[in-house]
């Protein structure tokens, strides 16, 4: 493809692309959250309602089987993950999976906080998966699904074994309603609201099979547990914890926005539906890409990458022949540029992943909006290449 440095007519409508928080979905309004119970307890009977009926709504649109628990819990994925961590493992050996920022994180909480000797690290850089074939599933296994800041994803659950003797705890917070999650390989998964359904922060969801309920009401960690982590009383589970009485006070605000959301999927066919778009979103960009004689994608294998976080390298060898804080540096200077146009905003890389962009393509992004975007990244390299040449 040839660039141009013509700047382009048309502009996206919603230059929102950032990877959580994500784009509210289409036609949304403050007038959305006029039914929020503000200046209401939470655990008043309109509060446990709400945040009841967030519940069976998430249940639906997920399609999580019925007897899996969901709860919601405090900050956001990362204290979803957390808690399950903290109060699941320890049991048995535990294989760690890490190809992407969160999964290292987790393999930090894991190895060096609650220093578990049994643990068996496999990584993979950015852009690969690591060989899945290793994993040991008699032991517990932690992976992220969706990798946000990587754009590498698992293809599917086939790699899991149905007769595992461990658990496998999945932070799904960029695969949850976007990709097809099979419950029946997953004891736990979380996610956060700000990702595919464009919710806002600080709230997380916890989902938990039967398998992960007799660990919990059965095995009693090492360590103590803060009071946000402790899901049971007395060996058993609270189970008030899944029914809407949150550990902590819940933002209504934030759960009006997110029950907003959750009737938005429903409204265009549930699951499949946003599946769909954002399936339709990441084709936009990987037709672009085929095209681009300086884009690719950071995901190397076609069958691994995200159709919700998109993450791209900048493959000009004129590039690549910088220093790697030239590219960073070259890289920057095209976001910051798209930034102050107008037409995209927070599409940088993650800090900790190679340089590049990363557009969000998730099920509240309009695919029109990608569509208009394209020819402002061509433009946008092009008047960046130029005055790196004009420079030189």
């Amino acid at each position: 493809m040839t660039t141009s440095v013509t700047k382009p007519g048309l502009r996206p409508a919603n230059p929102n692309f950032s990877s959580g928080p994500s784009a509210k979905r289409p036609g949304w309004s403050p007038e959305a959250l006029r039914e929020a119970a503000l200046g209401r307890s939470h655990r008043a009977r309109i509060g446990k309602d709400k945040l009841a009926l967030a519940i069976d709504l998430t249940r639906e649109v997920l399609r999580v089987p019925a007897d899996y628990r969901i709860g919601i819990v405090p900050a956001s994925d990362t204290g979803a993950v957390e808690m399950a961590l903290w109060s699941l493992l320890g049991h048995r050996g535990v294989d760690m999976l890490a190809w992407e920022s969160f999964g290292e994180g987790w393999v930090t909480d894991v190895a060096k906080q609650l220093q578990l000797q049994d643990c068996r690290i496999f990584k993979a850089g950015y852009g690969l998966l690591p060989d899945l074939s290793q994993v040991d599933f008699d032991r517990d296994v932690v992976f992220t699904w969706n990798g946000t800041t990587s754009g590498v994803r698992v293809p599917n659950a086939d790699f899991i074994p149905a007769g595992r003797a461990g658990l496998t705890i999945c932070d799904a917070t960029s695969a949850a309603f976007a990709q097809d999650l099979d419950f029946d390989k997953l004891d736990v998964v979380t996610f956060s609201w700000q990702k595919v359904l464009g919710g806002e922060g600080a709230h997380g969801m916890l989902i938990l099979s039967p398998r992960a309920v007799e660990r919990l009401e059965t095995y009693k960690p090492a360590w103590p547990l803060p009071k946000i982590f402790r899901l049971t009383k007395g060996g058993k589970l609270i189970e008030g914890i899944f029914k809407g009485e949150t550990i902590n006070t819940p933002s209504m605000l934030c759960v009006e926005d997110y029950l907003d959301a959750l009737k938005w999927a429903r409204s265009i066919g549930g699951l499949d539906g946003m599946r769909k778009r954002a399936d339709a979103n990441f084709a936009v960009i990987d037709r672009f890409v085929a095209d681009s004689s300086w884009l690719g994608h950071l995901a190397v294998e076609p069958r691994t990458r995200s159709n919700t976080s998109v993450c791209l390298s900048i493959v000009d060898p004129e590039i690549r022949a910088l220093s790697d804080d030239g590219q960073a540096a070259f890289a920057k200077g095209l976001v910051t540029l798209l930034d102050k146009e107008g037409v995209a905003y927070d599409i940088g890389s993650y800090r900790d992943a190679p340089p590049g962009l990363r557009i969000w393509t998730g099920a509240t992004v309009e695919t029109s909006d990608l569509e208009a975007l394209m020819p402002w990244l061509d433009w946008a390299f092009a008047h960046e290449k130029a005055s790196l040449r004009s420079a030189a």
